[in-house]
C-alpha cells in the first residue's frame, strides 16, 4: 500500500537543560502526523531553561537540526521553539459582547476576539500566546463554534501564556544564529499537553507535571484549556547531583547509576545487590565510590536511598503547587507525569503514594514514526511542537492590527476566572 503523501513539512527543537532535541515531521493528505526525522544530543550553555552561552546554544542547536534533517533527508528552514523556563505564567481572561438574540456570524466572533485583545494585561511581560479557549452563550460554557447559533450575549475564555521577555529573545537569539527562522516560542506545558494528553482528560480535569532535568512545571486543565501553571526550580538533575554527592562520583557516574539502576520504590532485595558504578570496559574512568568495594561497586539500597530522599522533598513541592493551583476535589484528579525525569523506574507508584491520586506516565501518543529511543517522557514536548504547530490555533493577537507581546494593554482589565473553574471541575 502506497505511503500516504505528505501534504506539509514542520521543524520543532526543544530547548531543555539536559538536552537539546530537534524533530522533522510531516503532515500528510489524511491529517496524521508522521515523524520524519529526530534527534538529541546533550545540552549546552543552558542551565534551568536560560541561556547562558549563546555561542555554545546556537552550536547545540544547529547540530540537533542538521542531524534530524539528514536523517529526515528533509531541511527545514523554520522551528516551533519549546520553552520550559523563562518565568512561565498562565492567565485566563474573559470578555463578552450583546450580540441581542440574533443569530451569530463570523464577523461576530472576529469582533469578539479582537476586543479581548483589550483583556490581555501582561503587566511588562512578554505574551507567547494568547488563544481562544472555548466560547460561552448567555453565560453557558463550553461551546467549540459559536456560528450559526443565537444569543444575547457571546462570550470567549483566552487562555494567555506570559514568559520573561529576555530569556525569550535569547532563546529565539540562539536558534536565530543558527541560521533558523523562528515562528513561534510555544510554552512546554503547551506542548506537552498536545503530546499526551487526552482532549477528555483536558475536558474533565488534569494535572500535568513535567519533571525536567532542573525546571518541573506543574499545570493543571479543565474545561479543555490551561487554567494554571506552577514553575518548581527542582529537576532530575538534582538527583543526579544527589547521588554524585552521596557516593564522592563524578555526574556521568552519577547519571547512569540513576538511569541504570535507580528506582523510585524500594525493594528488600537491594542490600543484597551491588551494582557497579562503572559501565562494562569503564571501570577506570572516575574515581571509586565512597563505600564502595574493591569492584568499585555499592548496594543499590545505598542509591535507592538517596534518591527517594530528593523525590519526598521534590514531591511536597509538587503537592503545595498542585493544592496552589485548587487541584485538591474529587473530581478530574488524574496526575500525569512526563520529561525526562518520569522515566524513572516506579516513579507513577510513588508518586501515586504520594499524592492519594491515579498517576500515570505521559508519552506521545498522537504521532506516528517517532524512534523507539524517542517514544518516551523525555520527548513529549518535542512531539507536542509540531502537533501544535498543525493544529494552527488562533492567536487573537493576529486578527486586525497587530498588538506589540510586551505592550501594556488598556481595557477592560484581565478577569481571572480560574477560581470559578476550579469550583466547577474540581
Amino acid at each position: 500500500m502506497a505511503q500516504p503523501r505528505i501534504a506539509k513539512v514542520f521543524g520543532a527543537v526543544n530547548i531543555g537543560s539536559f538536552r537539546i532535541s530537534a524533530m522533522v515531521a510531516g503532515l500528510t493528505e489524511t491529517g496524521e502526523m508522521v515523524v520524519l526525522g529526530s534527534f538529541h544530543r546533550a545540552a549546552q550553555g543552558i542551565k534551568r531553561g536560560y541561556v547562558t552561552d549563546m555561542q555554545a546554544a546556537t552550536f547545540a542547536v544547529r547540530d540537533a537540526v542538521e542531524r534530524a534533517e539528514k536523517i529526515a533527508n528533509t531541511a527545514v528552514t523554520s522551528v516551533w521553539i519549546g520553552a520550559s523556563g523563562a518565568g512561565l505564567a498562565s492567565q485566563v481572561a474573559q470578555v463578552e459582547v450583546d450580540i441581542g438574540g440574533r443569530r451569530i456570524e463570523q464577523e461576530d466572533i472576529e469582533h469578539l476576539l479582537i476586543a479581548a485583545r483589550d483583556v490581555i494585561q501582561p503587566d511588562g511581560r512578554m505574551v507567547l500566546h494568547a488563544q481562544p479557549a472555548h466560547y460561552t452563550l448567555d453565560g453557558a460554557d463550553g461551546v467549540s463554534d459559536p456560528k450559526g447559533l443565537h444569543a444575547e450575549r457571546l462570550g470567549v475564555d483566552i487562555h494567555v501564556m506570559l514568559a520573561d521577555g529576555a530569556p525569550i529573545r535569547n532563546i529565539t537569539e540562539a536558534v536565530q544564529n543558527a541560521h533558523l527562522d523562528v515562528e513561534a516560542v510555544v510554552g512546554s506545558p503547551i506542548a506537552a499537553g498536545h503530546a499526551c494528553l487526552t482532549a477528555e482528560e483536558r475536558e474533565l480535569g488534569v494535572a500535568l507535571v513535567e519533571f525536567g532535568a532542573e525546571v518541573t512545571n506543574v499545570s493543571v486543565y479543565a474545561a479543555g484549556m490551561l487554567l494554571g501553571l506552577v514553575t518548581i526550580p527542582m529537576g532530575s538533575g538534582d538527583i543526579t547531583d544527589a547521588v554524585a554527592s552521596a557516593f564522592g562520583i563524578r555526574r556521568f557516574q552519577a547519571e547512569r547509576l540513576k538511569c541504570v539502576h535507580g528506582s523510585a520504590i524500594a525493594s528488600p532485595a537491594d542490600h543484597r545487590e551491588m551494582i557497579p558504578v562503572n559501565a562494562p570496559g569503564e571501570e577506570g574512568a572516575g574515581p571509586m565510590a565512597r563505600h564502595a568495594d574493591d569492584k568499585n561497586r555499592v548496594p543499590r539500597a545505598e542509591l535507592v536511598s538517596v534518591i527517594t530522599a530528593h523525590l519526598g522533598r521534590w514531591m511536597e513541592e509538587v503537592n503545595k503547587a498542585l493544592k496552589g493551583l485548587g487541584f485538591t476535589g474529587q473530581r478530574g484528579q488524574l496526575v500525569v507525569l512526563t520529561g525526562g525525569g518520569a522515566e524513572l523506574a516506579g516513579l507513577a507508584d510513588y508518586a501515586q503514594a504520594a499524592l492519594g491520586k491515579p498517576v500515570r506516565i505521559g508519552k506521545p501518543i498522537h504521532i506516528k514514526g517517532l524512534a523507539e529511543a524517542h517514544a518516551t517522557p523525555g520527548f513529549s514536548t518535542l512531539a507536542g511542537l509540531v502537533l501544535y504547530a498543525a493544529a494552527d490555533p488562533i492567536d487573537i493577537r493576529s486578527l486586525g492590527t497587530r498588538h506589540q507581546e510586551t505592550f501594556r494593554y488598556s481595557g477592560v482589565g484581565l478577569v481571572n476566572r480560574v477560581l470559578r473553574a476550579v469550583k466547577e471541575y474540581f
